[in-house]
């Protein structure tokens, strides 16, 4: 779905040319100097000013997190990228996301993907994120409302699965819920203190081998679901 509100056309570039730039200063960390064109096109197109509150519309595009209220926040777009990126997402693709949130990271995905499952342990964030994508034409993401530690079994097994929240251990029902050769993508670590953001890569054998790549900070992924 391609915006056509240019209010922001500057802010849009502005920011592209700063995810860029961080892509190039963490390539150490993440083996990623650039970021695929596709994952920088999905970034473009999709209205972060529309997943955000009226009063926070003027940040919509600073390279920064923002509350979307019931202590949760819209990820950092250089974060939302990387961890797309490290995806390594193909059109055919069916996508997991852990933590719905305002559906931002769900738009991204969607304009990259077949098909996007996104479970969400608070029920007024998830009924506000699906209305949302519903009006914007993403009608290709189906969201839930429940445990996100759970995952989706029944659209198991998935290509690929993102965490939007930091549990303190991955997941062994997510590793399950996994194709051999599927990628997940997770911050772990508890809140206030160190976390890391994980690429893993589950192996023909069913193990999983995993990549540590970048610092981060997460809310924290809450069993649910929350009213």
């Amino acid at each position: 779905m391609t915006d056509t509100d240019d209010r922001y056309t500057k802010e849009r570039a502005r920011l592209l040319e700063e995810i860029a730039e961080g892509a190039r200063e963490t390539a150490a960390l993440t083996g990623r100097a650039r970021f695929s064109d596709r994952v920088m096109r999905a970034i473009a197109a999709v209205p972060r000013h529309e997943f955000v509150a009226a009063d926070q519309q003027a940040y919509a595009y600073f390279n920064r997190p923002l509350s979307i209220g019931r202590g949760q926040t819209i990820s950092q777009p250089f974060i939302v990228a990387v961890m797309t990126e490290l995806l390594d997402l193909e059109p055919g693709d069916s996508v997991l996301e852990v933590g719905t949130g305002c559906g931002y990271q769900a738009a991204v995905l969607a304009e990259l993907v077949e098909r996007v499952y996104s479970v969400e342990t608070i029920a007024a964030l998830a009924t506000a994120a699906r209305e949302r994508l519903e009006a914007l034409g993403y009608d290709t993401v189906d969201i839930r409302i429940g445990d996100g530690f759970e995952g989706w079994p029944e659209k198991a097994p998935f290509d690929a699965i993102i965490v939007t929240a930091a549990p303190t251990e991955i997941p062994g029902t997510l590793i399950e819920q996994m194709k051999p050769g599927g990628r997940l993508v997770i911050p772990i670590g508890p809140q206030h203190d160190s976390q890391t953001l994980f690429r893993c890569v589950k192996e023909s054998d069913g193990r999983l081998s995993a990549q540590r790549i970048l610092p981060v900070a997460f809310v924290p992924m809450i069993k649910g679901p929350e009213n």
